[in-house]
């Protein structure tokens, strides 16, 4: 659930990059990483084991311009895609507002791909969400690995892991192509479910990182009201913001809150 810090005027939303391992996750955070304009993006933490499999996850703050004068910050993580870190990949998952599903076109990780889904969805019913909710949330499929000779086709792919019709990318991840693509329709997405019909950005407001909750205080006569939340029409035209990610922004970048640390099952 994207969370509002009313103090700082920022609205922080959490993608996750979901996958089987050695998908290309990782890779598509470096890449995005590389890419950004260094004032435009936070610091890329990543714990990899001997083998540079991802342990826990990446964490990388996106600052992609305002809306209705709150700044909107997009973190996004990778989880670890080996069969032994399931329960990290479920606390990865906690407030999670679009998913993004890597999946590996070669042929002998077909299987993999189709377990990681089922892998995915066992866990985001354990996180509590109905079935309204997890039709709301976002997902984004991205095809990696399209140049390989034993690449899987396109529908193949499409009929085992993408019934539903959500946006889809063909993409080369340690290359580059697609990655820009899948990460902008995923924000836009992310956005467009904050303005949808009977979401309220105000429920999830929240005290900035780290600091205790504040007692609410009503404001003595005459006194300047709080300024209210981003409306959802507001939402819907920020949507342009995520376009930040494929060029070099100009307006000035607001320090970033220091991020909550998940705790370690």
């Amino acid at each position: 659930m994207a969370l509002i810090h009313h103090r700082a005027r920022e609205i922080h939303f959490k993608i996750v990059y979901y996958g089987p391992g050695l998908g290309g996750k990782t890779t598509n955070l470096r890449v995005l990483h590389e890419r950004l304009p260094a004032d435009r993006r936070g610091r890329l933490l990543s714990i990899a084991t001997d083998h540079d499999r991802t342990l826990f996850f990446d964490f990388l703050p996106i600052d992609l311009g305002q809306v209705n004068g709150f700044t909107t910050r997009f973190h996004l993580y990778t989880v670890p895609g080996q069969v032994y870190y399931r329960l990290s990949r479920r606390a990865v998952l906690q407030g999670v507002d679009g998913i993004v599903f890597v999946a590996d076109s070669h042929s002998a990780r077909e299987q993999a791909n189709k377990d990681s889904l089922a892998d995915l969805e066992e866990h985001l019913a354990g996180l509590g969400l109905g079935a309204a909710a997890l039709a709301r949330l976002p997902r984004i499929f991205q095809w990696n690995k399209r140049d390989l000779g034993s690449a899987l086709p396109v529908p193949r792919l499409r009929q085992a892991l993408n019934a539903g019709g959500a946006p889809e990318f063909e993409a080369v991840a340690r290359d580059g192509r697609g990655v820009n693509e899948t990460l902008r329709t995923a924000c836009k997405a992310v956005l467009a479910k904050l303005a949808a019909p009977g979401t309220s950005p105000a429920a999830a407001a929240t005290h900035p990182a780290g600091a205790p909750p504040a007692a609410r205080a009503t404001p003595p006569p005459g006194a300047a009201r709080p300024t209210a939340p981003p409306t959802a029409a507001a939402a819907v035209r920020g949507t342009a913001a995520s376009d930040a990610v494929a060029r070099d922004p100009r307006s000035p970048r607001t320090p970033q809150p220091n991020p909550t640390p998940l705790a370690r099952p």
